[in-house]
């Protein structure tokens, strides 16, 4: 009898070994930057992807930044909060941005800026300092970009496209296609939570649509990779949350909202907006 308890007892050593292996290589809590799914979240404390890293947009707090221009159209009603900036492209670039509009800096590759007359707001070159800033942001925003593109989703496709009325919990989502927003869309989640969009087209937001956060879901930590050859169209009214790591333009319609970032590889267009943090 002895002797087959000493097997039983060596058998069952065995299947434990086996089960601690496969718990070890099935886990979800590792660094996700390859597998995309849920894990990791801010700082490693919460759901969905690592976010993707900033790096000198975060330092220097560019909330709004493009490679060939910012157009502030209307009556000049526009709040920026946080500092906006354009490279390569002359500052004059960003002469319709007024600095009565921003509370923060426009940074710029030259000294060609002249907004409304005052140029308090503004920091070109010389110093040399001021575009190796700006310049140095543009190419953070272009390896964000990569980063947020590269991660592998753990949703596809969701909704066909249509995002309308859905409760998105953190993770990596990618489309094929275009994304529309034509009602309210909520993010549930908390403050360590992350979302990363990947949408290969367009995102079309409609009048008075609202990307809404819930349960303590920041908008620094959701993020929208849009690769799609027209870009980012905002309606008026319409209120977006997080980070827009556009490759083509971001339209902002008159009176929309933006709580996070407008980054683009070509320009932004405002509207008698608000944005910032």
């Amino acid at each position: 009898m002895e002797k087959y308890k000493g097997s039983f007892r060596a058998l069952m050593w065995c299947v434990a070994l086996a089960m601690t292996a496969v718990a070890a290589g099935c886990g979800g809590g590792g660094d996700d930057n390859n597998s995309g799914g849920r894990g990791t979240g801010r700082d490693g404390l919460g759901a969905g992807p690592t976010p993707p890293n900033l790096m000198s947009l975060t330092t220097n707090n560019f909330v709004i930044l493009t490679k060939t221009g910012i157009t502030n159209t209307g009556s000049h009603g526009t709040a920026i909060t946080g500092n906006i900036g354009a490279s390569p492209i002359t500052a004059a670039a960003m002469n319709t941005v007024f600095c009565a509009e921003i509370t923060g800096t426009i940074y710029g590759v030259d000294a060609a800026y002249v907004g409304s007359g005052a140029t308090t707001c503004f920091a070109g070159n010389p110093p040399l300092a001021n575009k190796t800033l700006v310049d140095n942001a543009v190419l953070d925003m272009g390896t964000a970009y990569n980063d947020a593109s590269a991660r592998a989703p753990h949703v596809t496709e969701l909704g066909a496209g249509n995002i309308g009325g859905l409760t998105i919990s953190p993770g990596t989502y990618k489309w094929s296609t275009g994304v529309l927003i034509p009602t309210n869309v909520t993010l549930s989640g908390g403050a360590n939570d992350t979302w990363i969009f990947q949408i290969s087209g367009d995102i079309t937001m409609a009048s008075a649509a609202r990307i809404q956060l819930t349960g303590g879901a920041l908008p620094s930590n959701v993020f929208w990779q849009v690769a799609g050859g027209t870009g980012v169209a905002l309606g008026t009214t319409s209120h977006l949350e997080g980070t827009v790591l556009a490759a083509k333009a971001i339209t902002v319609a008159t009176g929309a909202t933006v709580k996070g970032r407008l980054l683009s590889q070509t320009t932004v267009t405002l509207d008698a907006n608000t944005v910032g943090p």
